[in-house]
């Protein structure tokens, strides 16, 4: 079989090639280089320390290394995409679109479409149910991906695999230390790649700058402050208000009039809801797992992610008129954010479905 492993130098990524040799495959490494470009040149990930781990595994497993440099279309894709989104007072997924854009977009176009199968050091399965296949959770809940690959379709998923899906990430650990990979004690990255070390608001600042905005409490109408551009700020938050008396939650955001309403409380009613409404809601894998193709009149129940945690929610699924859908959630979830993505997965929480934008 002929493997493209797509390896950034953590250690789940370096256990997917050790893996892949041990099972007698010995893929072509690829370090995709990401990160932001702009007038003023590039602002990188951190790659100096990641690329030389790369190059290591390629030299002890035998494997052609290639880096890939693909800032271009991460600007155009995902960068842009997160400015716009805040732009609008939505809040963005950058992890979900590069993963469709970049990853498994203009990685597959550039290279990846060479190759039978694409491995990654994503934690995540897939399930191969009535000779359909489909995204399914990891072993690790904790660690589980699934909802970053939300966005995907049945050609990407179907091309894709997943070596440490099936491990906790203990064992993952485990293994790279068994094999003396260098990357065995590295912690996990964190955030979002393309910023490197720059400040989330300082990024948000630069493309869109600051404009002096009220914030009033929702209840009241009485105004309680003031904030630097409604951009800042995203529904469910609590820190950065800078306001007495807390804690005080945004629970809604006047784009028109650059104005943040905020409820008091550590668990105020307002920064809860029941109804979700989705847009451009698809079936990864074109059907249910029962073979249907779409929502029956009475729905129906569904677990689901609003947001990258371990714990999944239960809710009733029903078709709108306009293409729109609602999931109308069993337990108040709070923080329901526009912009985000919804993960639809079977009622055992296993098989991947569908996914829509929240609106």
């Amino acid at each position: 079989m002929n493997v493209a492993a797509l390896v950034s130098g953590g250690v789940d990524s370096s256990v997917v090639v050790h893996l892949l040799k041990e099972q007698g495959i010995t893929p072509d490494i690829y370090y995709i280089r990401i990160g932001m470009e702009d007038e003023e040149g590039y602002i990188d990930c951190p790659a100096e320390e990641d690329i030389e781990i790369t190059q290591w595994l390629a030299r002890h497993y035998g494997c052609r290394f290639e880096e890939v440099n693909l800032h271009k279309e991460y600007w155009e894709g995902v960068v842009s995409y997160t400015i716009e989104t805040v732009r609008k007072g939505l809040t963005p997924n950058p992890d979900v679109m590069c993963n469709k854009l970049i990853k498994f977009g203009a990685f597959v176009d550039r290279r990846g479409k060479d190759y039978d199968r694409i491995a990654t050091g994503h934690y995540a399965r897939t399930a191969d149910i009535g000779n359909r296949l489909f995204l399914a959770t990891a072993k690790d809940p904790v660690k589980d991906q699934t909802d970053f690959l939300s966005q995907l379709d049945y050609g990407q998923i179907s091309r894709l695999m997943f070596p440490i899906g099936g491990l906790m990430k203990s064992e993952v650990r485990a293994i790279a230390a068994a094999a003396a990979l260098p990357s065995a004690t590295r912690k996990d990255s964190q955030g979002i790649c393309f910023l490197g070390k720059i400040n989330y608001n300082d990024f948000l600042r630069r493309y869109l700058g600051e404009r002096e905005g009220k914030i009033v409490e929702l209840e009241t109408g009485r105004v309680l402050g003031t904030h630097r551009g409604y951009w800042f700020h995203t529904i469910g938050q609590r820190k950065g208000l800078f306001l007495s008396g807390g804690p005080w939650f945004v629970v809604r955001k006047d784009i028109e009039e650059n104005v943040l309403y905020v409820s008091q409380g550590y668990d105020p009613a307002t920064a809860y809801g029941k109804e979700i409404t989705l847009m451009g809601f698809h079936l990864l894998s074109g059907t249910w797992p029962e073979g249907d193709l779409g929502i029956s009149p009475e729905g129906r129940e569904v677990k689901f992610k609003i947001r990258h945690t371990p714990e999944f929610h239960q809710g009733h699924l029903t078709a709108l008129p306009d293409g729109l859908v609602r999931i109308d959630s069993d337990d108040p979830i709070h923080g329901i954010a526009a912009g985000q993505y919804a993960t639809i997965y079977d009622n055992d929480a296993h098989l991947v479905v569908a996914t829509g934008m929240i609106v």
